[in-house]
């Protein structure tokens, strides 16, 4: 495998004191979506089975940085990792073998390697999801990588989970669910896949309109150094902004607090891990 990983360059805005003028001159970003986003940190949180969380892509961005901001100083803090990585509309039979390899190496500096998921927490994957078909190419990557690795997949499909973020819709007992139509989560177990909904327009700005720090990482620059040079263009520092914005509002006593009332609200509230977590963000 290639020595270096690549990732896309990415600020920390938990500590954004190299962040300088950069946003002098970019227009007042707007969160009217905040209370939605609070709700659907909540739930995720309380669903992730108290794992690692990978958020994957660039549509989950703004549930990265809230929980930046509202887990900094925590014992949760080091418990977010931005998963960088486009894979809807790609199979593992599309890639090139330099491209796999990179892929595997980039994965390998994210703690994704076959023998890191036999270890420590639950690695859990998050992301919006629609027809399912990201959280589907991982898996069959991944699986491919373990086989590979004779690492012990008994052990490992008790260890990964899956958080999908759906559009809210009507309740029904014929509604759709992905999950039901995709062959391969039945190799895991049904407590490893949970979905959270999130109103159908916000869904839609995540997913469809809203402006990244970062272009696409799909797998024609998983190889290319430049993308880890930070963009500086209009739409990125206006992203850059609005991403910074979450993150002191995540580090606010009020979203905290929220937070915690909303792991109080759910099934797992009674576990240790659960009771923890909503002690810390009280504090």
């Amino acid at each position: 495998m290639p020595d270096e990983p690549i990732r896309p360059f990415r600020w920390d805005l938990v500590r954004p004191d190299q962040l300088g003028s950069l946003l002098d001159d970019v227009p007042e970003v707007n969160l009217g979506y905040l209370d939605e986003l609070i709700a659907c940190a909540g739930k995720v949180l309380a669903r992730c089975g108290d794992g690692e969380l990978y958020f994957v892509g660039r549509s989950v961005d703004s549930l990265f940085d809230l929980l930046s901001g509202a887990l900094a100083g925590t014992s949760w803090q080091d418990r977010l990792h931005p998963l960088p990585l486009s894979l809807p509309g790609l199979w593992a039979d599309d890639l090139t073998a330099d491209e796999l390899a990179q892929l595997r190496t980039n994965l390998t500096a994210a703690g994704l390697a076959p023998a890191e998921l036999m270890r420590g927490r639950p690695t859990v994957f998050v992301d919006l999801v629609s027809q399912g078909h990201t959280f589907e190419n991982l898996y069959e990557l991944l699986r491919d990588w373990i086989d590979e690795e004779h690492a012990q997949w008994d052990v490992i499909r008790r260890q990964l989970r899956f958080v999908g973020i759906t559009r809210r819709g009507k309740t029904s007992p014929n509604k759709w669910r992905w999950q039901q139509e995709a062959e391969w989560t039945a190799e895991l177990p049904a407590s490893s896949i949970r979905n959270v909904s999130l109103d159908s327009m916000v869904w839609s700005y995540f997913g469809d309109y809203q402006a990244k720090t970062a272009g696409s990482f799909w797998h024609g620059r998983w190889s290319d150094p430049e993308v880890g040079v930070p963009r500086r263009d209009k739409k990125a520092r206006y992203a850059l902004a609005e991403a910074a914005l979450l993150v002191e509002r995540g580090k606010s006593a009020e979203v905290r607090r929220r937070l915690a009332a909303g792991l109080g609200r759910e099934p797992t509230t009674g576990e240790r891990w659960s009771r923890e977590l909503q002690l810390e963000l009280r504090r």
